[in-house]
């Protein structure tokens, strides 16, 4: 490991209530680790009764949609920035959930309830090839098994019957 800053080579020391953490003697700092944060979104419909689920042009799978938060932004721009990206469609409102750190692809996601408006779906087909409509049981039914997304899929689902 290098540091991010000089390029110096990081060496671990010991920090107050954290551990072993890399340390750059030429900065003479902490270089906690840092990796990429997303969204991710279990799109539902104004009733809250459908969730809309998605398949990328390079998967046979249906997921959640999702998005890198970029620079500069925060998870509240981005929600309404990936869901017209990709869908064409406005959000009305979204409810945090709850995060995980997604090991496959080494980020932080984090996941949200969205509600948008119930208009026609503008899809965005050089990213996603099809966009479905799913009772609640059709999505998780849908989700492949053991993933991030069946996690936050089920987790929003029971909070939605609360609610219906």
């Amino acid at each position: 490991m290098y540091c991010r800053e000089c390029g110096q080579k990081l060496t671990l020391r010991f920090c107050e209530n954290e551990g072993l953490i890399p340390y750059c003697g030429t900065c003479q700092e902490y270089m906690f680790p840092q990796f990429p944060v997303a969204v991710s979104m279990v799109v539902t419909n104004r009733a809250q009764d459908k969730i809309l689920l998605a398949k990328h042009v390079e998967d046979d799978d249906f997921i959640l949609f999702a998005g890198y938060i970029k620079k500069g932004e925060n998870a509240e721009k981005t929600i309404p920035r990936e869901i017209k990206e990709e869908l064409g469609l406005d959000v009305v409102k979204w409810k945090y959930m709850s995060s995980k750190y997604h090991a496959k692809k080494e980020l932080l996601m984090l996941n949200f309830i969205v509600v948008v408006e119930d208009n026609p779906i503008k899809l965005k087909e050089d990213e996603v090839s099809e966009a479905r409509w799913c009772s609640h049981e059709e999505a998780i039914a849908l989700i492949r098994k053991g993933t991030t997304a069946e996690f936050f899929l089920n987790n929003a689902v029971r909070e939605l019957k609360k609610k219906i």
